[in-house]
């Protein structure tokens, strides 16, 4: 079997995969429109629901290493800016306004922060003071992580890894040799995983940006968290084997972005 062949074969069964075709957000000032396929054999619901139990075990195990921070000023600051964005959250889809949102500080040397499916959001101390944060700039961080909850990007990732592997057992069911079905998966992850994981952290970038104009905190902060995070990550992989944009293309689309949202600010200021 060819490689073209094989090409086709994971194609196919990309197909087979029950997917449907959704737009989880609406566009907003920042125009993200991007239609998403979506797995039918796992659902929102589900998706939340599962990470939902590995957020309550990793908050439990920081609880039982005595770091999760809870009482301090740094926590108390990071519950603050989470409540003013999370406050933004329906302006992108309204069902996010029912969410069981959660926010919690770990005590960690990681430069890190996410926002997993359903509103379940951690921030690391590491990252607010290696990088000696601003509010401005940590919400810009926060705002980021809750676009790709917003955006389903751990559910449409799934859907991804369900219909390569689907592919991979019909393109072995029909033939084809594992080395040239090892060459279609490479292609296929070069060609569609990596280049829609820069998608999505562009369309984070854009969200996350609105998200914290609308909160009254200063676009112009993104621009300088992530010199902030460039400068601290140094060494990294080029752009087209990135699944992160390179820090020249980030802030070349935050800069973009930033005169469309900036009205936003000045009118949450003024509130």
């Amino acid at each position: 079997m060819n490689k073209s062949l094989v090409a086709c074969v994971l194609g196919s069964a990309l197909l087979l995969n029950g997917c449907e075709t959704v737009n989880t957000t609406s566009a907003g000032e920042v125009g993200v429109v991007r239609k998403q396929h979506m797995t039918t054999l796992l659902s929102s619901a589900q998706v939340n629901q599962a990470y939902a139990q590995d957020y309550k075990q990793t908050v439990g195990d920081a609880s039982n290493k005595n770091i999760l921070d809870k009482t301090s000023t740094e926590a108390v600051r990071v519950q603050a800016i989470a409540d003013r964005l999370i406050a933004q959250a329906p302006t992108f889809r309204p069902d996010a306004a029912q969410w069981q949102w959660e926010v919690n500080l770990i005590k960690s040397d990681d430069l890190n922060a996410n926002c997993g499916p359903g509103g379940k959001i951690i921030v690391y101390t590491g990252l607010i003071d290696k990088l000696q944060l601003t509010d401005d700039e940590l919400a810009a961080v926060m705002g980021h992580e809750i676009a790709h909850a917003l955006r389903e990007h751990g559910r449409e990732a799934l859907s991804k890894s369900y219909g390569l592997n689907i592919a991979q057992q019909v393109a072995i069911a029909a033939g084809a040799p594992a080395s040239i079905v090892e060459v279609g998966n490479n292609g296929v992850n070069l060609l569609m995983t990596l280049p829609n994981s820069r998608t999505n952290e562009n369309e984070a970038d854009l969200i996350g940006l609105e998200l914290a104009a609308r909160a009254g905190y200063n676009p112009n902060a993104a621009i300088t968290l992530w010199e902030k995070m460039s400068k601290a990550d140094e060494g990294a992989p080029p752009e087209f084997l990135s699944t992160h944009p390179s820090s020249s293309s980030r802030t070349a689309a935050l800069q973009g972005a930033i005169p469309k949202v900036m009205p936003l600010y000045e009118n949450a200021r003024k509130s």
